[in-house]
């Protein structure tokens, strides 16, 4: 198996992290990974869906719910509130195509492309499943 590179970005501060942007062949997903002196953290917009939602909308959101997903190396996964926003375009970033059958490793996530779509996974065993027609967190 083939791990996704890393992309190494230099935030403003004192802080430095390791952040490896990717996205699915079709670009209908993409995923930000963090990685460094902190546990990892992973999250994902999946910008065109189907289906219901892999949870219930909480009432706190008002907005577009089913977009984003993240989570930790350990814990459980957490939806987050919003319209899925525009994908990131900026040339000055290189996002990693997660082709087909690539799984990328980042500290205590596990995260596998197929032609079924993306799955992810922490050391917990807890995670999210992302396809445009089928999303389900587990």
């Amino acid at each position: 198996m083939r791990a996704l590179s890393l992309v190494l970005l230099i935030f403003a501060g004192p802080v430095v992290a390791d952040v490896t942007p990717f996205q699915t062949p079709s670009g209908n997903i993409e995923c930000y990974v963090g990685t460094g002196e902190a546990p990892s953290d992973i999250g994902c917009t999946i910008y065109n869906r189907a289906g219901p939602p892999a949870l219930p909308r909480p009432d706190s959101c008002k907005g577009a719910w089913g977009h984003h997903f993240s989570m930790m190396e350990r814990g459980k996964v957490e939806m987050k509130c919003g319209d899925p926003g525009e994908q990131d375009n900026d040339p000055d970033i290189y996002v990693e195509k997660a082709t087909y059958g690539q799984t990328g490793e980042f500290g205590g996530i596990t995260c596998q492309s197929s032609r079924k779509g993306l799955e992810c996974k922490n050391a917990d065993g807890h995670g999210f499943f992302l396809s445009r027609k089928r999303q389900s967190v587990f």
